[in-house]
């Protein structure tokens, strides 16, 4: 993973859209998938939704991931659960992430998603729930 995650940045930084991707596990016909994406200081990865549940280890740098009003950073060795809202990823230094997805098999239906992700956060805390962000600071 540390050679993968290497050569990714390295070609990102010379590369002309000064990103990088690999998928290292799964794709289409599987419901669970792995990637690893490499960007350069300033790249972002523009407003989207989750095809399923969604986390991000940072393995190099720093990124903020922005979900509605709500952001946080993570930094090298933090994990994230993506919200299931629309979310952009930002890198706030030259950064290698491991985007692991388990895809929906049905959709989720709106009144189930919650856009306020403090509010969801503390709620899923009281249950013993810890979801977003595992281990970084508190939104």
């Amino acid at each position: 993973m540390t050679a993968l995650a290497d050569g990714l940045l390295s070609h990102a930084l010379s590369a002309s859209s000064r990103r990088d991707m690999r998928t290292i596990d799964g794709g289409r016909p599987h419901l669970l998938y792995q990637s690893v994406i490499a960007l350069a200081r300033g790249q972002r990865i523009e407003e989207h939704d989750n095809p399923g549940e969604a986390t991000v280890l940072v393995l190099r740098g720093r990124v903020r991931v922005t979900a509605g009003d709500d952001t946080t950073d993570v930094s090298t060795g933090q994990l994230v659960i993506v919200p299931g809202v629309r979310h952009s990823v930002t890198a706030l230094e030259d950064a290698v992430l491991l985007l692991t997805i388990a895809k929906r098999t049905t959709p989720t239906s709106a009144d189930r998603v919650n856009p306020d992700l403090a509010d969801s956060y503390h709620r899923q805390r009281q249950r013993g729930h810890r979801r977003w962000p595992v281990n970084a600071p508190l939104p």
